[in-house]
């Protein structure tokens, strides 16, 4: 009896560990402005990047999106913070194909000024398979 309880208390402990993660994968990138390049840098994101995001929600290929501004300092060298979350392992895996798909829809990128996205932005850190919580 007191094997069974213990086991069942060991399975119940164990369900509650993995009923934590939902199914949402997220990918995050960390940008920095360079010299000032404020305007060519939101330019950029609102022109082409949230562009993409819209188009990919409402063809179902992502979940959500954020584009998010912090002050930059020495803990968090960097200006804006990409998010886009998909519904699922199998939106994550697509993503490529999808957001190629959308890149050639879309045409050539929009640019603020003519300047290229290396002279206003450095991708500082991102990360992939960033896993949600419930």
């Amino acid at each position: 009896m007191k094997t069974t309880i213990t086991l069942l208390s060991v399975l119940f402990f164990w369900s509650g560990l993995q009923a934590q993660h939902d199914d949402r994968i997220s990918t995050i990138e960390f940008v920095r402005i360079l010299d000032d390049n404020t305007a060519e840098t939101d330019y950029y994101y609102q022109n082409n990047w949230k562009l993409l995001r819209e188009k990919a929600l409402e063809k179902g290929y992502i979940h959500s999106y954020e584009l998010l501004e912090t002050p930059f300092d020495e803990t968090g060298p960097y200006h804006r913070i990409l998010m886009t979350t998909y519904a699922n392992e199998q939106q994550y895996e697509q993503r490529e194909a999808h957001f190629d798909e959308l890149i050639e829809e879309k045409g050539p990128l929009l640019l603020l000024n003519e300047k290229k996205p290396g002279e206003f932005r450095k991708r500082v850190m991102g990360k992939e398979g960033v896993r949600h919580w419930k």
